[in-house]
């Protein structure tokens, strides 16, 4: 009887046994089980970000986390990738992205992800909340192609929506000095009281401590432009307190492009916070030369301690609306206001006469390209307008007769729009000399589309399909500016790392699963100005918290990504 007992209580406690290895084996921590992933990608040459050379390693997945990397037998995975012959790295991190409204049209982000993009971080200047009622109902009516309701106030809410949503990418945003000043003070030229400094002061902290990355400012568009330095400074102290970072379109990036780098340096220094220059450049032929003083200007700045980047971009022409070539005080109280005043014949001969004018008190597009040539009409609302997409001014001008300036005039009035237009104003030298910048990533000022339903009605800068590849392609493979470990690290380790993002922007195990399979000898951009809607080439995979959403060059509809937080939370 005891033995029977006693091998009952045997079988009993095998039994247990049993289950319990059963739930260790479900949990991932049975014998074994640590060396089962879901992915593993073999014999590549792994660029982890650092900047040091390449190493043959594979790297091994497990849910959204870099599990293992090493020699890793590819029988333990779920799926195997063989990057024999291609390069390995982190996903890269698009510093300026414009794709708030692109996202919600199409959350696969074709244009990006097959660069190899894997984090958008959104909000030049302005963003996307806070926003009061008026806010949304002015943002509803003045909607382009793209219709959405906006059914968020705040900007840590947009991300929430973009997240719940699905998008194929990680999302992540500043909050605009200008939406806080619309939102307290409204779209006046006017100074803020002391109480709507305060509020200012209040909806940024709000903001940083649901998520958001720093403040940000566009200061050559109203409403950002009528801030004074001590106003942005103000701001940026809220967002210091929670270690965020300031980052900058500067005041000018033409004429009056040293004074304005010392604006964005004075106030990292008076608000003890990081500050990055938006899409750093040298406007308008005249200006061209005054690269290197900048430079010199941020390395002292840099030696001084105060922790001063850049971004930018891999183009010489850049893209805004038409109303970047209006003086800003014509701009006051926004667009309609601003079309009643082009109306009006006295303002209107005004406007005009300043728009022809080289100005240093503002930053004038229109002078700064020297041709009406030199300016491509790229976006209308109006299906009437359509036609004239991808024609210059000179051409549309020519066609009507009038002079270039009032053209500009009478074409916002027509498409009750800023009306997108690419300008031709950057020094190729000046873009090879950045790239060499260690201190310099990269951002396409553009949003991310595809060559399909509501992105090809209109135009837009090659940019949005190219700037990552091209960096790639052009740059390092062709030109040798750059090796290509130093290129990965300017865009994976480097933006991740200026951002506080946590555990990105690096191939570590224990970090996301941010990666990225691509070509080194066939990757490329072929977007152009004349036909933009064109994919790079020479990425073939991309994953995104461990899920596979460019499958050997194809989109697998997948959409993992999520909404970061920044250093603050």
């Amino acid at each position: 009887m005891k033995i029977r007992e006693t091998s009952l209580m045997f079988n009993q406690r095998r039994w247990s046994a049993f289950v319990i290895s059963l739930v260790l084996i479900a949990a991932g921590c049975g014998p074994g089980i640590s060396e089962r992933y879901d992915v593993v990608i073999r014999n590549g040459d792994l660029y982890d970000g650092s900047g040091g050379p390449p190493v043959r390693a594979d790297v091994a997945i497990r849910g959204d986390l870099i599990a293992k990397i090493g020699r890793i037998d590819g029988s333990q995975a779920r799926r195997t990738i063989d990057a024999s012959g291609q390069a390995v790295a982190p996903g890269f991190i698009n510093m300026l992205s414009w794709s708030n409204e692109t996202l919600i049209a199409d959350g696969n982000s074709q244009g990006e992800i097959r660069q190899g993009v894997t984090t958008q971080i959104m909000g030049e200047g302005d963003s996307m909340g806070p926003l009061t009622p008026e806010m949304k109902k002015r943002r509803e009516d003045e909607q382009g192609d793209i219709k959405y309701p906006i059914q968020w106030t705040t900007l840590a809410e947009y991300l929430q929506f973009l997240e719940k949503k699905g998008v194929s990418q990680n999302v992540a945003s500043f909050v605009g000095a200008a939406t806080v000043r619309e939102y307290a003070v409204g779209l006046e030229e006017k100074d803020p009281t002391p109480e709507q400094i305060e509020l200012m002061r209040a909806l940024v902290r709000r903001e940083m401590e649901a998520g958001a990355l720093g403040i940000s400012s566009a200061l050559i568009y109203a409403p950002g432009s009528y801030a004074k330095t001590q106003e942005l400074i103000e701001l940026c102290k809220v967002a210091a307190e929670y270690h965020g970072k300031y980052i900058t379109h500067l005041r000018s990036e033409a004429n009056r492009l040293i004074q304005a780098v010392e604006e964005a340096i004075a106030v990292s220094r008076a608000a003890h916070i990081p500050a990055e220059i938006y899409h750093l450049k040298a406007a308008g032929e005249a200006n061209w030369r005054k690269m290197d003083d900048v430079v010199r200007m941020i390395e002292n700045a840099r030696r001084e301690g105060l922790p001063i980047t850049a971004d930018m971009y891999t183009y010489t022409a850049g893209s805004t609306g038409l109303d970047a070539c209006v003086p800003r005080w014509a701009q006051s109280g926004g667009l309609e206001a601003m079309r009643r005043r082009f109306r009006d014949p006295v303002l209107r001969r005004r406007i005009v006469s300043e728009m022809r004018s080289a100005a240093d008190n503002w930053e004038n597009m229109y002078s700064l390209v020297g041709s009406p040539e030199r300016i491509l009409l790229v976006e209308f609302k109006q299906a009437s307008l359509k036609s004239l997409q991808g024609k210059t001014l000179a051409e549309v001008a020519s066609a009507r007769r009038k002079d270039p300036a009032e053209v500009i005039l009478d074409l916002m009035i027509e498409d009750e729009t800023r009306v997108g237009a690419v300008y031709f104003m950057m020094a190729e030298e000046n873009i090879r000399k950045q790239i060499g910048l260690p201190w310099v990533s990269f951002g396409s000022d553009a949003a991310s589309m595809a060559p399909e339903g509501v992105f090809l009605r209109f135009s837009t800068h090659p940019r949005a399909y190219g700037n990552f590849a091209r960096l790639l392609g052009r740059y390092v493979r062709e030109e040798k500016l750059i090796t290509l470990a130093e290129a990965v690290r300017k865009l994976s380790a480097l933006p991740a790392q200026n951002l506080g993002l946590e555990r990105r922007g690096m191939l570590r195990e224990g970090m996301y699963a941010d990666v990225v399979v691509f070509d080194p000898k066939t990757i490329a951009d072929l977007a152009t100005y004349g036909k933009p809607h064109q994919y790079a080439v020479g990425m073939n995979y991309v994953l995104v918290n461990g899920r596979i959403v460019l499958d050997n060059g194809r989109h697998t509809g997948a959409r993992p990504g999520r909404a970061l937080s920044g250093p603050g939370i």
